[in-house]
């Protein structure tokens, strides 16, 4: 009987080129468990050996089966390595995303936590110099704000949340 228990879990891509199609029963059967990402990764590498009528199709089988929580993490990294300049999807990947919905929702979370960082801070009592504050504006980075808001806890100066 075939099942996620028999299917091998598929994380390195040069492995995912060699056998395409085990790759993709891959990401059928553990695409949505805890290294979901990395064996979908390996599968869309995969798939770039083959024709764009069978990565299609397969791609197609890798989407249905995956739930929504593993689709929208898998849209945030067409949508980032899109931004990067890094296309290291098949094309018909990068078309299925909308890139506009989801550089929208990119926006909207760098700007809430943006907005979080500056309330804690005031919260805290930390007083940002005019380049501090510009400097928090124009940062893009998500996992920067991250970092700066775990540092907000126990900082007295914008120099400490800012390192």
């Amino acid at each position: 009987m075939l099942g996620p228990a028999v299917v091998p879990e598929i994380i390195d891509p040069a492995d995912a080129e060699k056998e395409a199609e085990l790759a993709v029963l891959s990401a059928v059967a553990h695409g949505n468990g805890p290294s979901g990402l990395t064996i979908i990764q390996a599968a869309l590498a995969g798939l770039g050996r083959l024709d764009q009528a069978h990565a299609m199709v397969y791609f197609q089988l890798i989407w249905n089966a995956l739930r929504e929580p593993m689709r929208q993490a898998l849209e945030a990294l067409v949508m980032e390595r899109q931004i990067e300049g890094e296309a290291t999807f098949p094309p018909f990947v990068q078309k299925l995303i909308d890139r506009g919905k989801l550089e929208g929702e990119l926006k909207g979370m760098r700007e809430g936590k943006r907005d979080t960082l500056l309330r804690l801070l005031a919260r805290a009592g930390i007083v940002l110099a005019e380049d501090e504050s510009a400097r928090i504006q124009a940062c893009t980075d998500v996992a920067t704000l991250d970092r700066w808001i775990d540092n907000v806890l126990g900082a007295k100066t914008a120099t400490e949340v800012l390192s």
